[in-house]
């Protein structure tokens, strides 16, 4: 492989993979499907709970007011419960539902047998390969993250 190759493999693997999960795991929902940044989000309140939405935008690297709309979304859909920050009347204070926090076990459930069934499919060097991967991989985005930030 070519130098040149390697970022472009790297990334169109990566993607190619998320995009699978996403996809498999759809096929089975019974609820209405969330799109990716609203389980982000749902996934960084249920992490963080009382985040305030600018920190959300910043942890997301999404504009404030996009995550000032999905948190509306997500409040309507009876999956964040918003309170006003008793320092800052402005700000507001994300926690996740019980409801949402029962969908994100239910999709990190079945998303870990979904990888651990395709995982088993692979011979063990390909196994000890990726897990040999993740350190390296965890420092990438890492880099992408912090670098998304400025810092």
């Amino acid at each position: 492989m070519a130098a040149g190759e390697f970022p472009d493999s790297l990334a169109e693997v990566l993607a190619g993979v998320q995009r699978l999960i996403r996809r498999r795991l759809r096929a089975g929902l019974t609820a209405p499907r969330l799109r990716g940044a609203e389980v982000e989000l749902l996934r960084l309140v249920a992490d963080r709970p009382g985040i305030r939405v600018s920190a959300a935008a910043r942890e997301l690297c999404l504009a404030g007011n996009s995550v000032s709309t999905l948190v509306n979304q997500l409040g309507r859909a009876g999956f964040l419960r918003r309170e006003t920050a008793a320092a800052d009347r402005r700000s507001a204070l994300l926690y996740p539902t019980p409801e949402a926090r029962s969908r994100l076990h239910d999709w990190e459930t079945r998303r870990s047998a979904l990888v651990s069934e395709q995982l088993a499919r692979l011979p063990e060097e390909d196994r000890a390969a990726l897990a040999a991967a993740l350190p390296a991989l965890r420092r990438l985005a890492d880099n992408l993250h912090e670098e998304a930030e400025g810092t």
